[in-house]
């Protein structure tokens, strides 16, 4: 399989940005976010110049995902940051006791949904219930203006474990 992109969340960088109008080294630590650098931006890659940073928005196992690009107001307001996912609605502990994996298996069987899954733990722990609704989440950052939606993408496959 080839690897198309990948970025990194839940890391601090040395970057510089802007504040109060002048430029300044910060230490930035993006902790449940990711990079989402505008167009044009020297520290992304060439290919990558035209439209700005791909972000990577995992939705769950049962439910789409999307690639969103960074804007120059998210370079203002969050030093070019965005989230990289919706975020849990239930913790993993809630999640084992309250859901059931066979009836998550069945859901996303009913979707076309193939899965493979080292332990029944893990479908409830990554279940769809367990997570926030990540359309929701992805809007929510475009109407803000720190991200751009560009493409949504519907789940074939998981692998987990």
């Amino acid at each position: 399989m080839q690897l198309i992109y990948d970025v990194s969340h839940n890391i601090a960088k040395v970057e510089e940005h802007m504040m109060d109008g002048k430029p300044r080294t910060l230490l930035v630590h993006r902790k449940g976010s990711t990079r989402a650098f505008p167009p044009h931006h020297p520290l992304i890659p060439v290919d990558y110049q035209l439209v700005g940073q791909p972000v990577l928005i995992g939705g769950t196992m049962g439910t789409c995902s999307y690639v969103l690009t960074g804007t120059e107001q998210g370079m203002k307001e969050t030093f070019g940051s965005t989230c990289h996912g919706a975020g849990r609605a239930l913790s993993r502990a809630k999640s084992r006791r309250n859901l059931d994996w066979h009836d998550i298996l069945q859901e996303l069987q009913a979707k076309g949904i193939s899965i493979r899954v080292a332990s029944p733990k893990l479908v409830m722990e990554e279940a769809p219930d367990s997570y926030k609704n990540v359309t929701d989440v992805v809007d929510t950052c475009q109407a803000a203006g720190i991200s751009k939606k560009c493409i949504k993408l519907r789940p074939i496959a998981v692998i987990k474990g």
